[in-house]
């Protein structure tokens, strides 16, 4: 590519680098990328986008493009039609069934697509332009497009890496289309002073100093105020010889400066204008269109409009408007009556049965009117059936506006709250149930209306007591003889009454689940199965109903699937990737969930940061819920690392909340973490008490499956307390609850811990047997504390190959930073001999002149072990360590415990090493 063709962008280095480089990637078949630009309105984003388009031609792209408009923002895969209308028209690869899905999301097709065959669909189209060229898909407005787009557009940027694509989009900061973007926002931000200064300059060579110096002021780094804000001022202004104007803020002053701006604009200009602005879409807002619309001089008014610089025809003979802020100035400029008759226009030019003809006509009422009422809300229906939920949500809710009875209002609003809360708009849902408490609802919705509170309550409120309250009564109602089924509500009330006896334990909720368990589907038995009693080859039937689903089931079965792998604690990978990018948050929140936990069962430890990452997301969407739980889930990452610090921290942020709502759920899991952070430290003593509040040994209690996960755990912490009964009798439990055949996760488990508490002469062979375990190699944490708990038991009966797997282990904890893991490994192999890859050992005497005896009582002991315990661990008696501390206090000039670490670390002279050698460490536990 020639360089000089595409002009260099002042102050966007950086971006225009990232930008070409995405383009090489796709150009040499190394890999598909995404980039997501975000930054304020005027920033430059849009022009990056226009850079990028024209460097992604001159390299042969196929550019696709699509832009947000506030006026579709409730037109269901309206943003998807714009950039693959015209690739599914020249198609010849799509399969009939792929085609039809696309036509019926379109609607020039009858049927209700889901959203995994119109994701699908689409990402064959991609790949099939991709075939012919390298793919530019550029998003504009990321911020205005519509629910469902965004959704196929977030699953489409999840799987371009495999292809010759790139897709760029822009958004604001506070885009919601954008959170469901997995990929870095690359932030587009202000210019530098001499930045700002050199493009000002390039634009205004006349302008005079101290113009500039207030436009440099006022535009504060602003790529379009720097070009727009001189020419509010007068000639004499901008060459100095007139004063200047008082100061110009940015933000809603930028767009009120637009407005100001259209006030020269003459009336059929304006018109033309507010009719470009309100279309919105690229087959419904071009010059012709607009001519045949507007009047027969249309086009020399559109010549004028580019002349002024407000809009332009693009070389498709599209209205492109000079910045999103001038379409939202035409628009919030225009009288009410004057945008009224604009949509009543635009309605008129469109054809029956086009969904946008309805929209505008509903824009354009006035006055209540039930004909147009019920037309919307049978639109509505229909958008929510073809997975448009969040914009057949705005169609009801302009319904109920134009309903004349109350009655119909409230009924509307109930269909609109539920459509709202199925397609992620939690918030908005809230607004409409609070609105609908002040109202009668009417008693043939009272179920929806039940279920829009227990949504809210659950997921905004963290309060599970409506669930009890009011779903099992709405889930007698809903499966009454002749009972309307609302779409397939039954299973979504179950799940909603499900997820709060999971959480809370409530014995009520857990009867009603039992009392409707033949009403719903075999996911929704499956679910209660698994959170109630998980038994013999859960997992499997987990597996076998996900690949038999169907594209019509997949929506409503999707929580349902969701929470019970959650149940499982077993990571389904393939079955979550599924649903990925294909629904409203309702549903992504959900994926997103099991993947935190996938992965830290499965050993991706960098991947920690996602949980806080998802738990700001949803925290910003309203989803408070999500949010204790994404935190949670980071808390096992700590608990594992044995970062007791950041643990605590996480506990002081989620504790009371869920002591408040009383998620048991949340409540164990804590607890179990603080155990696993006792036994990285090997606080075994400690250990075992939090593994003792969640239940007894010997005894899995019904209705919380997690049980069954703590197997592994609790046995070691009583092996290592001198509880060998007890760690038998828990494993007997596990042998009569068959948990080693819940899952392989659950097989491995159990089988650890067996070999854990396996008597001398069985241990190693059970020891290898656990290695056995099919797919063990998938738990690395838990495989790599094995191996050290095998290590350990080879050295201190002095057999041989003892070093392999605790290497092995080591390896693993070090990758994972579990630290104290890792401190565990280099002692058992400095003891068996090993310190080929280790620190040069030291002098043979630590501290003071410690021997290595007294150095590994004195490290026990400022962990804060009793004698009783130091003893347990080295096998010693209470009174032999008790005389060992008597020697070591005084060589380190201390007199009590709470000095030791100090003294065995910070307060050492300088200069001296505790002597990495000189450990003798007791038995260790994976």
């Amino acid at each position: 590519m020639d360089g000089g063709r595409v002009p260099v962008l002042v102050g966007r280095q950086r971006e225009t680098e990232l930008l070409t480089a995405a383009l090489v990637q796709a150009v040499d078949g190394a890999s598909g990328s995404t980039v997501l630009l975000r930054g304020e309105a005027g920033v430059g984003k849009s022009t990056l986008l226009a850079w990028v388009e024209r460097a992604a031609r001159e390299r042969g792209f196929t550019v696709l493009r699509a832009v947000g408009s506030e006026a579709e923002t409730d037109l269901a895969f309206g943003a998807l039609h714009q950039a693959f209308w015209a690739p599914l028209q020249r198609s010849t690869a799509l399969s009939a069934h792929q085609r039809e899905a696309l036509e019926s999301a379109f609607g020039v097709r009858p049927g209700a697509p889901s959203g995994l065959a119109v994701g699908a669909a689409a990402l064959a189209l991609l790949e099939e332009a991709a075939r012919a060229a390298p793919t530019l898909l550029l998003l504009d407005d990321l911020h205005w497009i519509d629910s469902s787009s965004a959704t196929v557009y977030a699953f489409l940027h999840r799987r371009c890496a495999e292809q010759r694509v790139v897709i760029v989009g822009a958004t604001r900061p506070d885009g919601p289309a954008a959170r469901l973007w997995s990929a870095e926002a690359v932030d587009v931000r202000a210019l530098p002073r001499t930045d700002a200064a050199l493009l000002l300059g390039s634009r205004y060579p006349e302008l005079a100093p101290p113009a500039r110096d207030r436009v440099l002021a006022e535009a504060a780094g602003n790529a379009l105020a720097l070009v727009e804000l001189p020419r509010q001022l007068a000639a004499a202004q901008q060459r100095g010889a007139a004063p200047l104007p008082e100061r110009l803020p940015l933000g809603r002053k930028l767009e009120r400066m637009f407005t100001e701006r259209l006030g020269a604009v003459p009336p059929e200009a304006g018109r033309l204008l507010l009719l470009g602005a309100l279309a919105a879409s690229p087959d419904f807002g071009s010059g012709e269109w607009l001519s045949a619309v507007a009047d027969e001089n249309a086009r020399e008014i559109l010549e004028r409009i580019e002349a002024d610089g407000l809009a332009r025809l693009d070389p498709a003979g599209q209205l492109v408007f000079r910045h999103p802020l001038v379409r939202t100035a035409v628009v919030s400029a225009a009288s009410d009556t004057a945008r009224r008759e604009a949509h009543r226009a635009l309605s008129d030019a469109l054809a029956p049965g086009d969904p946008r003809r309805l929209v505008h006509e509903a824009a354009a009422a006035l006055l209540p009117d039930e004909d147009l009422a019920h037309r919307l809300q049978e639109a509505g229906r229909d958008l929510a059936r073809r997975g448009g939920d969040a914009e057949g949500a705005l169609l009801l809710e302009r319904a109920a506006t134009l309903s004349p009875s109350s009655c119909e209002r409230a009924r509307r609003l109930t269909w609109a709250a539920v459509m709202s809360a199925h397609g992620g708009q939690l918030r908005h849902t809230a607004a409409l149930v609070e609105d609908l408490k002040a109202s009668t609802v009417p008693e043939d919705v009272a179920p929806l209306f039940a279920y829009a509170v227990v949504y809210v309550d659950q997921s905004h409120h963290v309060d599970f007591e409506s669930s009890s309250a009011l779903l099992p009564a709405a889930l007698d109602a809903l499966t009454a003889p002749g009972a309307e089924s609302f779409g397939g509500l039954v299973e979504q009330a179950y799940f909603k009454l499900l997820l709060a006896a999971s959480y809370t334990d409530d014995p009520w909720a857990w009867q009603a689940l039992e009392r409707h368990r033949e009403n719903v589907s075999e996911a929704g038995r499956l679910c209660l199965r698994a959170w109630t009693d998980p038994g013999p080859d859960t997992a499997a039937a987990l597996r076998a109903a996900a690949a038999d689903l169907s594209a019509e089931q997949e929506a409503g079965a999707a929580w349902l699937l969701l929470w019970t792998a959650s149940a499982l604690d077993c990571p389904e990978g393939d079955l979550w990737r599924r649903f990925t990018g294909l629904h409203g948050y309702a549903t992504q929140g959900s994926v997103a969930k099991a993947r935190c936990h996938q992965d830290f069962l499965l050993g991706q430890w960098d991947r920690a940061a996602v949980c806080l990452r998802e738990a700001a997301i949803a925290e910003e969407l309203g989803y408070r819920t999500n949010a204790l739980v994404f935190r949670l889930y980071h808390a096992h990452f700590l608990a594992g690392r044995g970062d007791e610090d950041g643990l605590r921290e996480i506990e002081q942020a989620v504790r009371p909340t869920a002591t408040r709502a009383r998620m048991r759920y949340v409540l164990d899991r804590l607890s179990h973490l603080r155990g696993l952070a006792a036994l990285a430290h090997r606080r075994y003593e400690e250990a075992y008490a939090h593994f003792c509040e969640l239940t007894p040994p010997g005894h899995l209690p019904g209705g919380r499956p997690w049980h069954h996960t703590l197997v592994l755990d609790l046995v070691t912490a009583a092996v290592h307390t001198g509880r060998h009964e007890e760690a038998r009798q828990h494993l007997a439990a596990g042998r009569a609850a068959r948990s080693a055949e819940i899952s392989g996760r659950h097989a491995f488990l159990f089988a650890a811990a067996t070999a854990l508490a396996a008597d001398d002469d069985e241990a190693d062979a059970a020891y290898r047997a656990a290695y056995a375990v099919p797919g063990a190699e998938r738990w690395a944490f838990d495989l790599a504390r094995l191996r050290l708990a095998h290590g350990g038991w080879l050295r201190r009966r002095h057999r041989p190959g003892a070093r392999e797997p605790l290497r092995a282990a080591h390896h693993v904890f070090r990758r994972l930073r579990a630290d104290p893991w890792a401190r565990c490994c280099e002692e058992e192999l400095r003891a068996a001999g090993d310190s080929a890859a280790l620190p040069p050992a030291g002098p043979a005497d630590g501290p003071s002149g410690l021997t290595g005896h007294e150095l590994r009582i004195a490290r026990l002991a400022a962990t804060g072990l009793t004698n009783k315990e130091i003893g347990r661990e080295l096998q010693l008696s209470p009174r032999t360590v008790g005389a060992h501390l008597y020697r070591i206090f005084p060589k380190l000039g201390i007199t009590s415990r709470a000095a030791l670490a100090h003294a065995l670390d910070g307060g050492r002279p300088a200069g001296t090493a505790l002597p990495p050698a000189a450990v003798e460490p007791g038995s260790q536990m994976t």
